[in-house]
C-alpha cells in the first residue's frame, strides 16, 4: 500500500504559526470524517449523485470487453491516436507515461513487444494537428474518439478532420479503425456511430470526466497497449478497502483531504502543489490538477451561499523543479501545501562513475543516479520545513500498474472528502459550461443565435 507521511505540517515541525496539530485536528474532525466516509460509500450505488467512479474497479463486465476488443485488434494497428479533452486524455497520458517504457513510440515493434504506439490528440492547435497526420499514418492508426456527450467542440472537430482522411484513404473499409467511447444511448457521437457502425464503448452514467480514468475511457486504451489491467483493478479494490475506515487515522485520503482543508481555512494556504519525484509520474501532475480545480473551485456551498472557494492545484516535478519553483516556495509567500510523491525503488539502476574524483564532483562518483533523486526529495522536503513550508509526502513501493492505480484512486477519494468538507458540489462543473456555451455561440451552433448575439456585443467592449 502506497504510504502518507505528513509530519511536516504539523506544527512541532514548523511552528504554531504555519502548521496544524495533527492528531488534536483528527480527533477534533474524527466523527465528521467518519460520517463523510459512510455518507460517501452509502450515496455511491444512488442515480445521480456522479459517485459511480468509486465502483468502477468492481466492473467486470467493462474489463472482460476492453479485454477482449484488445485481443481481438493486437497486430493489426501500428499505433493508437486518442482523441478527447480533458478527462477524457489526461488519465490516459498519466497512466500511460508512468507504465509504459520510457520512450515508447520510439522503440521499436519488437522493443514494444508488437504493441502500438500511442498518441493523445488533446488539445486544437492547428500546428500539432497537422503535425501529426503528416507523420501518421492513419490507415495503420486505430482511433479512439473519446466524449460522453458527443458535442465536445474541440473533440468532435478533431474527429471530422480524421475521419474524412480515413474515409478518403479507406474507402467503407475505414470503420474498422475507428472506435468510439460515448453515452451508452443518446449523445451525437453516440448517434454517430450507430449509423456509421463503429464499434462502441461506454462512459457510464455518474461518472465525470475526472473521474473516469478507471473506466472504458481508460481502460481501453490501457489494455490495448498491453498494460496490467488486473494489476490496477486489484490495486483499486485493495484502496477501496483501506479507505472505506472511517477512522481517520488510518485513512490516508481522509487525512490529506483534511489537512488541505485546515491548511486552507485556518492558516491561509490555498495553493496545492503536486510535486513527484520521478519523471514517469509527471503527467499525474497535470491530471491532479483538473481533478483539483474543477471539483472543488466552486462559487457556491449546497445551501447556495456565495463561498468562492478552492484550493489553487499547481504542478511541479522533482528534481527538475527545484531549480524553478523552489526559491519561491521557500522565501516566497507561505501559501502552499507541497505534496511530494516519492518512488522506493525504480525499474532500474544507473550508477555513476568513479571518474573526476580530483575536483568537487568527485564525492558523486560509485553512487547512483537512484539515490540522487531520492536524496533530492529529502533534502528538498526538509529544508522547505526549515523555512516552515508544509509537505506531504506519498510515497509509492515502485511504479507499477498495482501501485499507480492506489495513487489514482487515493487522490480521487481524497478529492471527495475534501467537497464534503468545503460543503461544495465536486461533481460539476458550471463555470467551465460558460465557455462553452459562448464557443458554440461563436461557431454557429443551431439554438445560440440569442447567444451569439449578446456575446459580440460583449465583445465590442472588453
Amino acid at each position: 500500500m502506497i504510504t502518507l507521511n505528513y509530519k511536516n505540517a504539523d506544527a512541532m515541525v514548523i511552528g504554531n504559526a504555519n502548521g496544524l496539530n495533527i492528531e488534536q485536528e483528527f480527533s477534533n474532525y474524527k466523527d465528521s470524517i467518519a460520517n463523510i466516509i459512510t455518507n460517501l460509500n452509502q450515496r455511491k450505488d444512488k442515480p445521480g449523485q456522479w459517485l459511480q467512479w468509486m465502483n468502477l474497479g468492481y466492473n467486470e463486465e467493462t474489463i472482460w470487453y476492453v479485454k477482449e476488443f484488445a485481443s481481438q485488434v493486437k497486430g493489426k494497428f501500428e499505433n493508437i491516436l486518442v482523441l478527447g479533452i480533458g478527462g477524457s486524455a489526461l488519465g490516459g497520458i498519466a497512466v500511460t507515461e508512468a507504465l509504459l517504457k520510457p520512450f515508447w513510440n520510439l522503440l521499436t515493434p519488437e522493443q514494444r513487444d508488437n504493441y502500438p504506439r500511442i498518441f493523445f490528440l488533446d488539445n486544437i492547435d492547428p500546428d500539432t494537428i497537422n503535425g501529426l497526420l503528416q507523420v501518421l499514418d492513419l490507415k495503420k492508426t486505430l482511433v479512439n474518439v473519446i466524449t460522453k456527450s458527443g458535442s465536445t467542440a474541440e473533440t468532435m472537430s478533431q474527429f471530422m478532420i480524421v475521419k474524412n482522411i480515413l474515409e478518403k484513404e479507406l474507402g467503407a473499409d475505414y470503420r474498422n479503425n475507428i472506435v468510439a467511447t460515448t453515452d451508452k444511448k443518446t449523445g451525437i457521437l453516440r448517434q454517430i456511430s450507430e449509423q456509421e457502425g463503429y464499434k462502441t464503448f461506454v462512459v457510464p452514467d455518474d461518472v465525470g470526466g475526472r473521474f473516469s480514468v478507471f473506466s472504458a475511457v481508460g481502460l481501453l486504451p490501457f489494455a490495448m497497449l498491453g498494460l496490467d489491467i488486473d494489476a490496477m483493478v486489484n490495486g483499486i479494490k485493495d484502496m477501496d478497502l483501506a479507505l472505506k475506515n472511517t477512522n481517520i487515522s488510518e485513512n490516508i485520503a481522509a487525512q490529506n483531504a483534511l489537512i488541505h482543508f485546515l491548511m486552507d481555512t485556518q492558516k491561509g494556504k490555498n495553493l496545492s502543489v503536486m510535486m513527484p519525484y520521478s519523471s514517469r509520474l509527471k503527467y499525474v501532475s497535470d491530471w491532479y490538477v483538473q481533478l483539483w480545480a474543477e471539483s472543488l473551485g466552486k462559487n457556491k456551498d449546497n445551501n447556495g451561499n456565495d463561498v468562492h472557494v478552492g484550493p489553487t492545484p499547481i504542478k511541479a516535478l522533482g528534481a527538475t523543479d527545484q531549480h524553478s519553483q523552489i526559491q519561491l516556495y521557500n522565501e516566497g509567500p507561505n501559501d502552499k501545501v507541497i505534496n511530494f510523491i516519492r518512488v522506493k525503488e525504480f525499474d532500474t539502476t544507473l550508477e555513476i562513475p568513479s571518474i573526476f574524483e580530483y575536483t568537487g564532483i568527485g564525492y558523486l562518483g560509485g553512487k547512483t543516479i537512484n539515490q540522487l533523486i531520492n536524496a533530492e526529495a529529502d533534502s528538498t522536503r526538509v529544508a522547505l520545513s526549515d523555512y516552515s513550508r508544509p509537505t506531504i509526502t506519498i510515497t509509492l513501493d515502485k511504479v507499477d500498474a498495482y501501485n499507480v492505480a492506489q495513487l489514482l484512486y487515493m487522490l480521487e477519494v481524497q478529492t471527495a472528502i475534501a467537497g464534503e468538507l468545503y460543503n461544495i458540489n465536486t461533481f460539476n462543473q458550471p463555470g467551465v459550461e460558460q465557455a462553452k456555451n459562448y464557443t458554440y455561440a461563436l461557431m454557429g451552433r443551431a439554438g445560440y443565435e440569442d447567444s451569439a448575439k449578446a456575446l459580440q456585443d460583449k465583445m465590442a467592449t472588453v
